[in-house]
């Protein structure tokens, strides 16, 4: 008799843990970042914040999986997909792009819904306004641009054979670059210029008035992986029930705000 109390006193416990929302069963989503204000940076505490860290947890809260954010070289993170070190590159993450050596992005990697519109932009030092006034005036100049980034297939097209490419770790080094006169320009996600060029260490550059091609946003993922088809679920919920808005808000993102559940890269 006491035997059986005690088994169904252990059915009952590993019932409960199961009902309890599964927390002890819950998976990680590792998610693959760069220092990328406003999609992710880290606060002054150290910690990850921006509108990717927090789309993210709440995805992470939709699937019942552990949220974590790995920093990567931006120019392996195809590598450190295949690897497994991250499930997911989640980080501002332009689809609809090529890399330098002309392979499509999405023959990469599947892509998640686009979520955001994105353009490259080019940041200059103010003081040299007048030399920056179109795409043509690029050609022969050098560039600063993140390796591995849309930027730096944007930035080989605009210099032309003639040009120079310095390859930086993340975006935010390229404005290192210019404001030193290490370079004549940076190409650049332009949510990311918005926020730095004019302001603070940066209030000596500013975005040239050149207009370079459309781009948008996704999460990339491993080719074949299940996790994409439930990141787009979780996706379509958050934006359906206004929270992906809400959370644009909280960034000033609205305007780019875009769920289009047919896009895949």
């Amino acid at each position: 008799m006491k035997r059986i109390t005690m088994i169904a006193f252990c059915v009952l416990i590993a019932a409960g843990t199961v009902f309890a929302g599964g927390k002890k069963d819950a998976g990680k989503l590792v998610c693959g970042v760069t220092e990328f204000e406003p999609m992710n940076f880290r606060t002054s505490r150290g910690n990850w914040t921006g509108f990717d860290t927090d789309l993210a947890l709440l995805v992470g809260q939709k699937l019942n999986l552990q949220v974590e954010f790995q920093e990567i070289e931006w120019a392996s993170k195809y590598q450190e997909l295949e690897a497994g070190t991250i499930n997911c590159i989640w980080n501002g993450f332009t689809a609809n792009a090529s890399e330098a050596d002309g392979t499509r992005r999405s023959d990469m990697v599947d892509f998640s819904y686009s979520y955001m519109h994105n353009q490259q932009c080019i940041v200059i030092r103010a003081a040299r306004e007048g030399e920056f006034t179109a795409i043509e005036s690029l050609a022969g100049k050098t560039a600063a641009a993140e390796s591995g980034s849309a930027g730096e297939s944007a930035a080989k097209d605009a210099v032309g054979e003639t040009g120079k490419i310095v390859g930086t770790a993340a975006q935010i080094n390229t404005f290192l670059e210019v404001k030193s006169g290490a370079v004549d320009c940076a190409v650049v996600d332009v949510l990311l210029a918005q926020r730095l060029a004019g302001s603070g260490d940066y209030s000596d550059l500013m975005i040239a008035n050149i207009t370079l091609d459309h781009e948008v946003y996704a999460i990339g993922f491993k080719k074949g992986s299940d996790l994409r088809d439930k990141v787009n679920q979780a996706l379509k919920e958050l934006y359906d029930e206004g929270k992906m808005l809400e959370l644009a808000k909280k960034y000033n993102l609205e305007n780019s705000l875009v769920l289009d559940t047919d896009f895949r890269g």
